[in-house]
């Protein structure tokens, strides 16, 4: 096993601590893999080099790797936990509700698997223990480790998280969420949260990911989230980032879709000071659908960054890629999107957008959509904009009665219900629309106009 780079000691030494400590009694292959993932991450490291980086161009994790992060080996007490919990309910027969406090699952405020044939829903460390059918055959094999060491940092220090199962032919419609709690502590802290979904031939589940944290703490949030769509399956599957104002997220989500599945994806991001989220969709059969849709809102100083990529591996598949944010203050958002067709992936249809509502002078976006084409009957169409509240727009609604804040209140929501308007649960939908309308800016004067 690799040692670790001096500016890497802290992190080695939380590795020892780990693999000597909690997790010494995992099996074997589980061993291999957290040690061929340190030896990837010691030999790359942070990528803080973005000269001829075109995936790091515009985002620098330079604060990221000058920090001292420390990993917590003790579960945190759940005390006040609960309250960070999305606030919205679901009712059904296989609802499963798993939550986890400093990345370590909390038996107290989850409501696990209940043994129903065919569904697994539960911690990824009791999985482990329990030797549970599937995992060793889908944990860390579509995150790449070799990329940017940020994924191959978490698989180092695979330990917990959630591990959902879905066997072939269950016909049950399955909804789980997961929610990832990061506690106030008195230092900077990192934890690495792991999802693996393993969606079986015609399987129906929806998947909710959520990640929160105290306001006004620095720590740092490593996700890795893996999914396997397995022949006619659909997987509807919703990512809420509403992390404290302090906090720094990396997310890293790998998906592979097989024959005549579809997937479905809605990104909603509130809060953090940077944020990533790096999604890849592999259409590795021919039928198969996927919609990436996406929303972020940003103020002061944060830095949004969104990587998303779908690859057409195979003909006959279709994809939609729908992402929108709205910026204001001095905030800064990148948005990269890449859509291959091999060679082989004949009768392709991919749309690619981008729109970007600007609410300040010295709020700035960095789009950068891409269509990378090796086949010849293909359909596919990318755009990108970036603007302000439109000025007859905004003078009819004050036409009608409406002051300028209301107006451009009102404006700037309907912009940001395409979005919302994508996600299915009802009560999710209205919990979403909830919080993005009160995020939205009191604009007396939007940028771009004058009275």
């Amino acid at each position: 096993m690799t040692t670790a780079p001096t500016k890497y000691a802290h992190y080695f030494a939380d590795f020892q601590s780990l693999t000597q400590g909690p997790g010494s009694g995992a099996p074997a292959w589980l061993r291999d893999i957290r040690d061929n993932a340190w030896s990837n991450f010691a030999a790359n490291g942070f990528p803080t080099a973005r000269r001829g980086n075109e995936r790091w161009k515009y985002t620098n994790v330079g604060p990221i790797a000058r920090a001292d992060f420390g990993f917590p080996l003790i579960p945190s007490p759940a005390n006040g936990s609960k309250a960070l919990v999305p606030s919205y309910q679901i009712d059904g027969p296989a609802v499963y509700d798993l939550v986890y406090v400093d990345g370590i699952y909390s038996a107290e405020l989850s409501s696990p698997s209940t043994g129903v044939s065919g569904i697994t829903a539960t911690s990824l460390a009791s999985a482990t223990a329990n030797g549970s059918e599937g995992l060793e055959g889908h944990i860390g094999h579509y995150a790449p480790l070799d990329e940017d060491g940020f994924a191959a940092l978490n698989t180092a220090f695979l330990h917990d998280g959630a591990y959902i199962h879905i066997a072939d032919g269950q016909s049950e419609k399955v909804f789980v969420r997961i929610s990832y709690i990061t506690t106030k502590g008195t230092s900077p802290k990192v934890t690495y949260p792991r999802t693996l979904v393993v969606a079986g031939r015609n399987a129906d589940v929806t998947v909710v990911e959520s990640y929160a944290g105290p306001a006004e703490s620095v720590y740092f949030t490593n996700a890795v989230t893996e999914i396997s769509v397995g022949d006619g399956a659909r997987v509807d599957h919703y990512r809420l980032l509403m992390e404290g104002s302090e906090a720094f997220h990396i997310g890293t989500s790998r998906v592979k879709q097989e024959k005549d599945s579809s997937f479905s994806s809605a990104s909603f991001i509130l809060g953090t000071t940077l944020a990533r989220n790096d999604m890849e969709v592999l259409l590795d059969a021919p039928g198969a659908y996927c919609s990436l849709n996406g929303l972020y809102l940003t103020n002061d100083n944060q830095h949004i960054d969104n990587l998303i990529s779908i690859d057409h591996a195979k003909p006959n598949c279709t994809s939609r890629l729908n992402y929108k944010g709205i910026l204001d203050g001095k905030s800064r958002a990148v948005f990269g999107g890449t859509v291959m067709v091999r060679p082989d992936a004949q009768k392709s249809d991919a749309e690619q957008t981008d729109k970007n509502l600007i609410l300040s002078q010295s709020a700035e976006v960095d789009s950068k959509p891409s269509l990378l084409i090796y086949a010849d009957d293909v359909k596919c169409s990318h755009g990108a904009t970036a603007g302000h509240i439109d000025a007859d727009t905004l003078f009819y609604l004050r036409s009608r009665g409406l002051d300028l804040g209301a107006a451009s209140r009102m404006l700037i929501h309907a912009f940001a219900g395409e979005i919302i308007s994508t996600v299915k649960p009802e009560p999710l939908r209205e919990y979403l629309d909830t919080i993005f309308a009160a995020a939205i800016p009191d604009k007396s004067l939007p940028f771009g106009l004058t009275k």
